[in-house]
């Protein structure tokens, strides 16, 4: 399956979650799209409630079902809590992490970065959104990357940096510390639902 390129407001507001970031797709109408939008009352079965969480967590990341699936079946061979390890690889991504140092404003932004071979990771280039970034990584930029008008934009917004990473303004770079604790990950996923939907 194709990862999903149509409009982002129109899911977010699908599945109650901002995919911007920003947090405006939510703020004039708050509910599903949809001539019924406002009024729709029905009850969703425990199926619709596995899938939903899982298309919020896919979506999220902006990753293709493919690779949805794969990441999940590889957290499920990990020592420790399947759903958890699940969300650590997701967050583990390189274009996620891009994202996360502040040096682009989306994580579409930050998977066009790193694809059209502006991303370093410990000083060599890498042009793979999904590569799986370790602890102890450093993330950088290529000299000739530093000027981009999308990264100086980015950075203009301050930005939040987890406590996983660190993040020199300087050197616009950061290190992957450590993985990151469930805690420091989205709050609004139920990560157990999505282990029952593949479980079924």
């Amino acid at each position: 399956m194709a990862r999903y390129t149509g409009p982002k407001w129109k899911i977010s507001r699908r599945l109650g979650i901002s995919l911007s970031g920003t947090g405006k797709e939510l703020e004039k109408r708050p509910y599903a799209p949809g001539q019924h939008g406002p009024n729709q009352r029905k009850k969703m079965s425990e199926y619709g409630l596995q899938l939903q969480e899982k298309q919020k967590l896919r979506h999220m990341y902006g990753v293709n079902e493919r690779q949805f699936r794969k990441m999940f079946d590889q957290a499920g061979n990990m020592n420790g809590i399947h759903g958890e390890n699940f969300m650590i690889l997701l967050e583990s991504r390189l274009d996620n992490l891009v994202y996360r140092l502040g040096l682009a404003r989306t994580r579409r932004q930050a998977r066009q970065l790193v694809g059209h071979g502006h991303v370093t990771v410990d000083g060599k280039r890498v042009d793979i959104p999904s590569y799986r970034v370790a602890p102890g990584q450093v993330i950088g930029l290529r000299e000739k990357s530093r000027n981009l008008d999308i990264v100086k934009e980015a950075l203009e917004v301050s930005n939040f940096v987890p406590e996983y990473l660190t993040f020199d303004e300087n050197k616009l770079e950061g290190s992957y510390t450590r993985y990151p604790e469930r805690s420091e990950l989205p709050a609004e996923i139920t990560e157990a639902l999505i282990v029952e939907f593949y479980s079924r």
